[in-house]
């Protein structure tokens, strides 16, 4: 059998141009900072540091590369043989030259080790002794943020004032996660019976996505988080009415819903009108109705998804403990009707 023909050369070259700048282009439209959770678009003084820093070392790396293969790209055409030598002189050892290559990177190491212990320490504590202190719960799948000077315990979403370090303490309920917000500060593990420490500030308004980035069970993709910089005045404003949430007008819909809540047996793994008085298996739902997103942290919150969510957890975050629980709080029948849906819908909607 005549075997197949060759490309032509030209034709080969073409398309091992197109690869690349294929390639290209997939690695720069990785880095672009406009994205959600890209670390080299950040809004805040620790996330700031940690990108110089990785610059630094880049840019390091990318001198060692250059000067590496130069030396090997040259090393290879110098003394490639040629067809009338014969064997080449057999060398065994350049003492100097081993003790240079020894040393060289030493220093190299050196160069990027002084700005990393420098921005490890600048890291590490907040900037003032004063700084707004949130405890963070891990639990599978789901954010618990609790604010002990304040008395605000809330989930999935916290809200912070611009400005101000936050110092955050972190704690798990169960297994390992990992507590990551990109725009502000890289990942901290989250650890059973441990406190990690860190801190982060965010210099501007707006919403900074994050997730756990330690892989946690069924439902770790899912467990993602928002943290909501505002102005101080705002964030206060949130604060006072979350205090005053025991006290909040409802239509008679919802006022049905509020039954429900008790009868079902919602409240024993939520709460919805402040801290609870004793850790519970749940979100807290206080202010549910300001939240921007829902169950899994993209799905966004509204009637709709809410009675989604009601009707079977499992349809927006797989894997969910309360899809374990819930049957044994619904009706005799198993199952909430429609309307009793609609009416924990209007309630739930209520809580702002």
């Amino acid at each position: 059998m005549q075997a197949e023909p060759l490309a032509p050369k030209s034709f080969r070259t073409k398309l091992f141009l197109s690869l690349l700048a294929a390639a290209f282009l997939l690695l720069f439209g990785a880095c672009t900072p406009s994205h959600p959770q890209s670390t080299f678009g950040t809004a805040g003084p620790v996330a700031k540091m940690q990108l110089d820093l990785f610059v630094f070392i880049f840019w390091v790396a990318v001198a060692v590369f250059i000067i590496v293969e130069g030396i090997l790209l040259y090393a290879v055409i110098k003394f490639r043989r040629k067809p009338d030598q014969g064997v080449p002189k057999q060398v065994h050892g350049n003492t100097p030259l081993e003790i240079f290559w020894t040393i060289l990177p030493a220093l190299v190491l050196a160069i990027i080790a002084i700005p990393t212990i420098r921005t490890i320490y600048d890291t590490a504590i907040p900037p003032t002794a004063d700084a707004f202190e949130v405890t963070v719960v891990g639990h599978q799948w789901w954010w618990e943020f609790k604010y002990p000077s304040l008395g605000v315990v809330t989930a999935n979403e916290l809200r912070i004032p611009i400005g101000e370090p936050i110092d955050l303490t972190l704690e798990s309920n169960d297994v390992i996660h990992s507590f990551w917000v990109p725009k502000l500060a890289g990942k901290t593990d989250v650890i059973p019976n441990n406190r990690n420490k860190m801190w982060f500030q965010a210099d501007i308004p707006g919403t900074y996505f994050g997730q756990c980035a330690e892989f946690c069970g069924i439902a770790h993709a899912l467990m993602r988080l928002s943290v909501i910089a505002m102005p101080p005045d705002e964030f206060y404003s949130w604060v006072d009415t979350y205090k005053q949430a025991s006290n909040q007008v409802q239509t008679d819909l919802a006022a049905e819903g509020a039954s429900l809540f008790s009868a079902k047996g919602c409240n024993a793994c939520h709460t919805s009108e402040g801290p609870p008085i004793f850790d519970q298996a749940g979100p807290n739902l206080t202010l549910f109705g300001l939240r921007t997103t829902i169950g899994d942290g993209k799905t966004e919150n509204n009637p709709v998804n809410q009675a989604r969510w009601l009707r079977n957890p499992n349809d927006i975050k797989p894997g969910n403990r309360m899809f374990e629980t819930a049957p044994y709080y619904q009706s005799p029948t198993g199952t909430l009707t429609e309307d009793e849906i609609k009416a924990l819908s209007a309630y739930l909607s209520n809580l702002k």
